[in-house]
């Protein structure tokens, strides 16, 4: 347990980061989630409408330090690629 003044805030601001972090990182992982089932279900239109809402929160979680940008880069790509299949 911390001892210090600062040490408290720090623990209080850790867990309120982390609790933001995890809920980001989750609805991240959904929209992602449904860009692939809209691929998997063949529907076209589905699919690439449900990509732009995966590429901005990409980017908004790269942006913010939540996934390295690299990885960042390499799941859009992926992404694109999955969609491209299904035209």
């Amino acid at each position: 347990m911390p001892n210090t003044a600062s040490a408290k805030k720090r623990l209080r601001q850790n867990e309120t980061r982390r609790l933001r972090n995890r809920s980001a990182r989750s609805s991240l992982r959904t929209q992602i989630r449904r860009v692939r089932e809209a691929v998997k279900a063949g529907d076209a239109s589905k699919a690439q409408s449900e990509f732009r809402i995966a590429q901005k929160s990409i980017d908004k979680a790269a942006s913010h330090r939540l996934i390295h940008p690299n990885a960042a880069a390499r799941t859009k790509s992926r992404l694109v690629k999955l969609v491209k299949t299904v035209d």
